[in-house]
């Protein structure tokens, strides 16, 4: 008999591949194969089926058991499979009616004990059946994750006879609650941050219309702090949104905590991670930390002493939000649509520009000059700000905060109003728009266009900078509510992009 089974691969990404199980028992000696690119842990299922069927009372056949798991190219890999061929059998020997399997699909790591254990990449799989009218079955640890998915019907259970007596009547599966849609909670507000009103005003900016941001200045000013609360400026997830990124999540090792769906991803890895915990990739091409950003923000402290490869590794994702990792018997697609936000300082000692000490700094402009080529033209070039952190006064540091200063409550409001404002005019955020939109909504008036000109001519800056700014231009207009881009807009914009002016 065949067997419909869906494999949450990670190499396909927030995808699937179907996979068909196809149980055979025949005449002759005694013996258990599984055909079709099994690796270790499909092949060492045919101990854990056995043992699991005997230890829940059911008679294993003592005839030639053959399971092919189809399409035979695809490298199958992972525990999901215990439940499919168990029941698989079953159905061959007659224990269970083939008629209850016809409009079901089953995924399950079996214990030897015949229970189910967790299994990854549930939400996934759930994602792909939603709209084909399949039930679901799948261990109940793995039910509230795939819960996430409306208008799916789940089978959950905790043990092969469960899974049986649902299958035979005897019994109803354990019901099944999703997850409460409740809205993220700001845990660090933008509010704690004393000073650095340009710099809030610029991440504003940038959370506004979707901008990647590099904050630098010396150690000690904030940069870390505004980071870690950038997140909480923006709008919450939509259904879609959310789904999206615990999709990636599922199939990661990290796995989906199901109380948080809601809130935005944010990742900070440290800056000895390598290019394949970044990117993605390893034996199982799984998610690296740009695609567990999806929809999300990506910090990056201490951004020049990442290692170069890792930093020019995120110029493509940057540019298509999605990576492609290639091997030789497949190619994978991640999602990667994140917000960078980057940190680091001016120099090696981190002093240069220092208002409290201007003497502090000894680098001399070559070492200055080497620290900042850790950042290459084409990678800076894709960052949209460059926005400066210096020091805080002591007596701001020690005032009490204005009671007039606005919280990330406030700010995010704003962000919410002009980010439904892009939406409703052209379908993007500012920072996705093509060259054909940017013609139509950042239109510039004769000074403007012989500013930007000017800035061109003096800067060299390319044509990407050149899209780059305007687009900031078309946010700073957005949150001033200005119907078009103003010289002193377009100025604004170009300030912002500090680093191509040294």
């Amino acid at each position: 008999m065949s067997l419909a089974i869906v494999q949450s691969r990670a190499e396909q990404g927030i995808s699937v591949q179907e996979v068909s199980v196809e149980v055979h028992l025949t005449g002759g000696l005694p013996r258990f194969s599984i055909v079709g690119l099994p690796e270790a842990a499909v092949r060492e299922s045919r101990d854990r089926v056995r043992s699991a069927l005997i230890n829940s009372n059911f008679d294993f056949p003592r005839k030639k058991i053959t399971v092919n798991l189809a399409p035979a190219d695809l490298p199958k890999e992972g525990g999901r499979y215990d439940l499919p061929i168990a029941i698989g059998i079953l159905a061959a020997a007659g224990v269970i009616p083939q008629t209850s399997l016809s409009d079901k699909v089953f995924i399950g790591e079996l214990a030897l004990t015949g229970a189910l254990r967790k299994t990854r990449g549930a939400l996934v799989t759930g994602l792909s059946l939603r709209s084909r009218g399949l039930q679901l079955c799948l261990p109940l640890d793995s039910a509230q994750e795939a819960s996430m998915v409306p208008g799916l019907e789940l089978l959950p259970a905790n043990h092969l006879l469960d899974v049986i007596a649902g299958l035979t009547g005897q019994s109803a599966f354990e019901p099944i609650t999703a997850p409460a849609m409740v809205s993220s909670q700001i845990s660090k507000n933008m509010n704690d941050v004393k000073g650095q009103s340009f710099a809030k005003l610029a991440l504003t900016i940038a959370a506004a219309g979707g901008h990647n941001a590099l904050l630098y200045g010396p150690p000690g000013t904030g940069k870390s702090m505004l980071a870690e609360r950038f997140a909480g400026i923006l709008p919450n997830l939509s259904i879609e949104q959310a789904l999206e990124a615990a999709a990636v999540a599922s199939v990661s090792n990290d796995g989906v905590d199901t109380n948080l769906w809601l809130k935005r991803p944010y990742r900070s890895p440290h800056h000895s991670a390598s290019a394949v915990s970044i990117v993605g990739g390893g034996a199982r091409a799984l998610p690296g930390e740009i695609s567990l950003a999806h929809n999300g923000v990506l910090f990056l402290d201490e951004f020049p002493e990442f290692d170069k490869k890792v930093l020019e590794n995120l110029r493509e994702p940057l540019e298509s939000g999605q990576v492609s990792i290639a091997r030789a018997a497949y190619r994978t697609t991640y999602p990667a649509d994140f917000m960078l936000i980057a940190a680091m300082n001016p120099c090696n000692c981190g002093y240069l520009g220092d208002i409290s000490n201007p003497s502090r700094c000894r680098c001399t402009p070559d070492q200055i000059a080497r620290y900042r080529a850790k950042l290459s033209g084409p990678l800076l070039d894709r960052i949209d700000m460059h926005i400066e952190v210096p020091r805080v006064p002591q007596k701001v540091l020690s005032a009490p905060s204005p009671q007039n200063e606005p919280g990330s409550e406030q700010i995010r409001g704003q962000v919410e109003a002009v980010q439904a404002l892009q939406i409703e005019r052209q379908g993007v955020l500012n920072s996705k728009l093509t060259v054909k939109q940017i013609d139509q909504v950042c239109a510039l008036d004769k000074a403007s266009q012989q500013l930007i000109d000017r800035a061109m001519n003096q800067l060299g800056l390319s044509a990407r900078a050149y899209h780059r700014i305007l687009k900031l231009a078309r946010s700073i207009a957005d949150l001033q509510h200005s119907e078009c881009i103003s010289e002193l807009h377009l100025g604004q914009a170009i300030q912002l992009r500090s680093l191509d002016r040294q």
